[in-house]
């Protein structure tokens, strides 16, 4: 498995690679993006069962629903926003309304695109997905994660969307660590508050339990990769261990993993939540610690959202 700094989508390729010996109903389409979301290394591989559709991902994906009707397995790739914005009406009819087997793999989900700036910046993409009926919604948090989760990908039966960073990330979690689609990880625990994290974030969420361990808070980890379908007893156990939770994504605080969580808690377990996300703005283009800095995705924000958390746990107590 991989170690250090890895982006998610060299892991994506790889995996690729290797399901496409095994299973030859494996297909992969893009659209004009072949080497920015990694599958030339499949192309060369397997050249008959590559697709090039072209600037065009609306046909790219009903071509996907028509080729998942037919028995194989195909992965259409492109960048989140475009999967979901330019593609959505595809998605939703021709893979959702069809529960066709398409997977849907993503590069660049999130706000750490660089120069390409708010165009090509997805804040929105879970979101939608989540709405798609039947979709299931997988945000791996480094590499070994985002190859464990291209198999399953592979193996489940109906659509999923698999939503990958660019940059390269950090590798916390190894081969040993699990990975079960809508189970999630525990990753650390601690009884005063819960952080649960996905993506990218879940990293940046470790930090900030470590930062919280200095102040005397001891602060649970939680990797939710899967967004749906949520583990809704993983939730629900940090609700009630630990009083207060605290959600962060590199994704808008609307619609997302901390919309998620504020579902279920407002029907089965109200306690403290606050979301550290994107606000309900448009990014913009810079690099990657300046972008995350900005918005308020650092582990400095969790641990004030955390404070705050504390706080409303405390009065509450009271």
């Amino acid at each position: 498995m991989y170690a250090g700094n890895k982006a998610m989508r060299e892991a994506f390729s790889d995996a690729l690679v290797d399901i496409g010996a095994e299973n030859e109903k494996i297909v992969v389409l893009t659209a004009d993006l072949t080497d920015a979301v990694k599958v030339t290394a499949f192309k060369n591989a397997y050249p008959e069962r590559f697709f090039q559709m072209g600037i065009k991902e609306s046909d790219m994906i009903g071509t996907a629903a028509g080729m998942a009707i037919d028995g194989l397995v195909p992965f259409a790739t492109t960048f989140a926003v475009f999967a979901t914005s330019l593609a959505n009406q595809a998605v939703r009819v021709s893979v959702g309304y069809n529960q066709a087997n398409v997977k849907i793999a993503t590069s660049h989900g999130g706000m750490c695109v660089g120069a390409d700036g708010a165009t090509h910046q997805s804040f929105e993409d879970i979101a939608l997905m989540r709405l798609i009926p039947g979709m299931t919604v997988l945000v791996p948090c480094d590499a070994n994660e985002a190859y464990k989760a291209t198999r399953a990908a592979a193996e489940m039966n109906g659509p999923v969307y698999l939503r990958l960073g660019r940059i390269p990330t950090p590798v916390i979690t190894s081969a040993e660590t699990p990975f079960v689609p809508g189970r999630a990880v525990t990753l650390r625990d601690g009884r005063d508050v819960a952080i649960i994290a996905a993506g990218m974030m879940v990293s940046t969420a470790l930090e900030a339990s470590d930062r919280l361990a200095g102040e005397g808070i001891s602060a649970r980890v939680i990797n939710m990769h899967t967004i749906k379908s949520l583990d809704k007893d993983a939730v629900l156990l940090a609700a009630g261990e630990c009083g207060a939770l605290v959600t962060a994504e590199e994704h808008s605080v609307i619609g997302g993993l901390g919309s998620a969580c504020a579902d279920l808690l407002v029907r089965e377990s109200p306690v403290p939540l606050a979301m550290v996300g994107v606000q309900d703005t448009f990014g913009e283009s810079g690099e990657p610690e300046e972008i995350l800095k900005k918005y308020g995705l650092t582990s400095s924000d969790i641990c004030e959202n955390v404070r705050h958390v504390l706080n409303k746990k405390t009065r509450r107590d009271l």
